[in-house]
C-alpha cells in the first residue's frame, strides 16, 4: 500500500524555498528603504554584487560555520569608508543574510535530528560553548540575541531549537532581533575602526576582528572563574 509523507515531513522542505526566497525579498524590500530614506544611495550597479555577495556568504555561515560571517562584514563595512557602496546596505544584507540562514539551519535540523544530533553533542563539549549556554541561561530570546555573538555558538543554538522542534514563529521573531542587532554591531564597529584608520583598510579589518574577539575573550573568562567561584562555594556549603 502506498504511504505519503506526514505533513510534518513535507513541511521543512517547502519551508526551505519559503526561507530562501523571502530572504533575498527581504534583502530587496529593506535594502531599497535604505536606499531612498537614506543621504546616498548606490551610484553604480556593480555595487549589487557586493551586497548579494555579502547576503550569500552571511546565509551560508548561519548553516555551516566554515563560512567567514563576520569577516565578510567586517571586510564589507570598511570597503565602505572609500568607495561608494553604502554601509546601511551591507547592514542590511547581514541582517537578512542572518536570518535566512538561521532559520534554514532551524528546519535542515528539525527534519533530519539523527544527523545534527551527534554534531551537537560534539560541539557542547567545547568549553567556550558550554561556558557561554551556561551564562545565557535557558531563555529562548537570550540565547538567539546573545549566543549569535560567540563563534559556534549560533549553530548549536539553532540546531537545538530545531531538533526541539521549538515555535517557529517564537524562533523567528528572536532570530530576526539577535541577526539585526548583530549586523549593525559587527559593520558599524568596523566601520568607525575604518574611519579612523583611513587609508589602512586591511589593517582596519585586522582590527575590528580583534576588537570582537577580545570582548569575547573577556567576557569567557571573566565567566568562567565566576562560575568555578560558585562551584567552589557550593562544594563548601555542602
Amino acid at each position: 500500500m502506498a504511504t505519503t509523507a506526514p505533513p510534518e515531513t513535507a513541511r521543512p522542505r517547502r519551508w526551505g524555498l519559503w526561507i530562501a526566497g523571502g530572504g533575498f525579498l527581504l534583502f530587496l524590500l529593506l535594502g531599497t528603504v535604505v536606499s531612498l530614506a537614506g543621504p546616498e544611495s548606490p551610484d553604480s550597479s556593480d555595487s549589487w554584487w557586493v551586497y548579494l555577495s555579502v547576503f550569500l556568504l552571511v546565509t551560508a555561515d548561519g548553516v555551516c560555520p566554515v563560512f567567514p560571517g563576520e569577516t565578510t562584514l567586517n571586510t564589507a563595512s570598511t570597503l565602505a569608508v572609500d568607495s561608494n557602496l553604502v554601509l546601511g546596505w551591507i547592514m542590511v544584507a547581514g541582517a537578512a543574510g542572518a536570518i535566512c540562514g538561521d532559520s534554514s539551519l532551524y528546519w535542515l535540523a528539525r527534519s533530519t535530528s539523527s544527523y545534527f544530533a551527534p554534531k551537537l553533542e560534539a560541539a557542547r563539549r567545547n568549553d567556550q560553548i558550554d561556558l557561554a549556554l551556561r551564562l545565557i541561561g535557558s531563555s529562548a530570546p537570550a540565547l538567539l540575541i546573545f549566543g549569535r555573538y560567540v563563534p559556534g555558538m549560533r549553530f548549536v543554538v539553532n540546531a537545538t531549537f530545531g531538533i526541539s522542534a521549538h515555535p517557529y514563529r517564537h524562533f523567528l521573531l528572536w532570530s530576526a532581533v539577535g541577526g539585526t542587532t548583530w549586523s549593525i554591531f559587527t559593520c558599524g564597529l568596523a566601520y568607525a575602526v575604518a574611519t579612523v584608520l583611513t587609508g589602512y583598510p586591511l589593517m582596519a579589518i585586522v582590527v575590528s576582528g580583534l576588537v570582537t574577539t577580545v570582548a569575547l575573550t573577556v567576557v569567557f573568562f571573566i565567566g568562567r572563574r565566576r562560575i568555578r567561584e560558585l562551584a567552589a562555594s557550593a562544594r563548601e556549603a555542602t
